[in-house]
């Protein structure tokens, strides 16, 4: 079991935080608005694409998981640690490069009972960095893999997740990298909170994944065989084991998810190490 002491940290001192905002950043009226239109069309979507997940992840698991093995020598740990759960597991992963939504899955046996995965991702207008993310991302075709959006600006966790919660309910995977986004300078950063409501409100299990050796990894190191890349399953995390009350405020969601995150960073330590 990991370390749980950390949550003596959470304090009633800690800033509000609500989705992805604090007390002091309120979305305007309008936009609170059009981010509920945003998230009733994508649970109006959520029927739609639930069998293409499914049906792609399958098809493309047998030509993933060999040219992983050859071209990155494919590194796998700690499959052990899933044995015993049931299906509807929080996969909580770093997030270094485009190519960590297909590591985690790939590393999986092919008959996984956790298959298909459901991914967290941002709003297609978040995708600006380049013009043909906004095409991919958030786009039909994304969805078709699985992945939905996590509303954000609306300080309203149950709102911003309400895809994934449902999802976890009906016994689905999801896969879900609490930095909120790739980082930048390759360190690991801090975990956003609705990763913890996440587990609170759905009693799902948390299992830490730490992935190394994919920052800024390039076609020509792929190709050439210049990288090593490493996967690490860690034990599961409860949020009952966490949060000690039967009641939990808002502001001790993001303190929490820094446990989740410190058991990834172990992981990560020793994958390096390894």
């Amino acid at each position: 079991m990991a370390d749980i002491t950390a949550q003596k940290n959470i304090s009633e001192t800690t800033p509000i935080v609500v989705g992805e905002s604090t007390a002091t950043t309120r979305p305007s009226v309008e936009m609170r608005e059009v981010r509920k239109e945003n998230i009733k069309e994508a649970q109006a979507l959520l029927p739609f694409y639930r069998l293409s997940p499914l049906i792609l992840q399958w098809i493309l698991w047998p030509f993933v998981r060999p040219l992983f093995h050859f071209f990155i020598k494919f590194h796998i740990l700690g499959l052990e640690n899933l044995k015993a759960l049931p299906e509807g597991v929080i996969f909580a992963a770093n997030h270094s490069s485009e190519l960590d939504p297909i590591v985690v899955p790939a590393a999986l046996p092919f008959f996984s009972r956790f298959r298909p995965f459901f991914y967290t991702s941002r709003e297609r207008a978040l995708y600006v960095r380049k013009h043909w993310y906004q095409h991919f991302y958030g786009e039909n075709l994304f969805k078709l893999f699985g992945a939905y959006p996590v509303i954000i600006g609306i300080r309203n966790y149950a709102l911003s997740l309400a895809s994934h919660i449902k999802l976890i309910k009906e016994r689905k995977s999801v896969i879900i990298f609490p930095e909120g986004g790739i980082t930048l300078d390759g360190s690991l950063r801090e975990g956003k909170g609705g990763l913890m409501f996440l587990a609170e409100k759905t009693g799902a299990p948390i299992i830490p994944v730490a992935i190394d050796g994919t920052y800024k990894i390039t076609f020509r190191d792929f190709f050439y065989r210049q990288r090593k890349v490493k996967i690490a399953f860690g034990k599961p995390i409860y949020a009952k084991d966490i949060f000690s009350t039967g009641y939990v405020k808002v502001q001790e969601y993001r303190p929490a998810a820094q446990i989740v995150m410190k058991e990834i960073t172990k992981l990560k330590k020793n994958l390096q190490t390894a």
